[in-house]
């Protein structure tokens, strides 16, 4: 379990492909479940982290790297924090935990398949809210697996010299 997944620890590779940085605060899991919780983001934190139904034994899973992963697809689909309009940490996570789940903006032009695969990434309750091997089933995954994205394109080439 990575417990700090953010757009600032997604990074591509010159040929594009998704590599994940950052796992200082990795945690081991117990029976598939977490035994900590002070650990990665508030920002990109689930629900169930940051309000746990019992906050003496912490015992979430990979699903809150999964509200993680769709926070940051937002947030890199869009170009903008979903909570940017907060002034603070607390309000963020009260928002996390009062308000409706971020979505992607109607006027943009998202596919149907990227829409769903974020609604499932972002499921208030975790019990709802799929495990990886499920989301790779997703149409929206799906499709790419048969048609090839050349991400590396879409990169600004930058200097390797200091």
């Amino acid at each position: 379990m990575h417990r700090d997944v953010k757009p600032s620890n997604i990074l591509l590779d010159r040929g594009g492909c998704v590599k994940l940085c950052d796992f200082g605060i990795s945690g081991r899991l117990v029976d598939s479940k977490a035994k900590t919780r002070s650990a990665g983001c508030a920002a990109y934190m689930a629900p169930e982290r940051i309000d746990p139904p019992d906050p003496s034994n912490p015992d979430y899973d990979v699903r809150a790297d999964v509200w993680s992963l769709g926070i940051s697809l937002v947030e890199l689909a869009t170009g903008e924090f979903p909570y940017k309009q907060c002034k603070n940490e607390f309000e963020i996570l009260t928002k996390i935990i009062d308000e409706s789940s971020p979505t992607l903006p109607p006027e943009k032009d998202f596919s149907t398949e990227f829409q769903s695969f974020i609604t499932q990434c972002l499921h208030k309750n975790r019990d709802q809210r799929p495990k990886y091997p499920k989301l790779l089933g997703e149409p929206f995954i799906k499709r790419y697996e048969k048609e090839e994205v050349n991400v590396g394109k879409w990169l600004i080439p930058c200097s390797t010299s200091v």
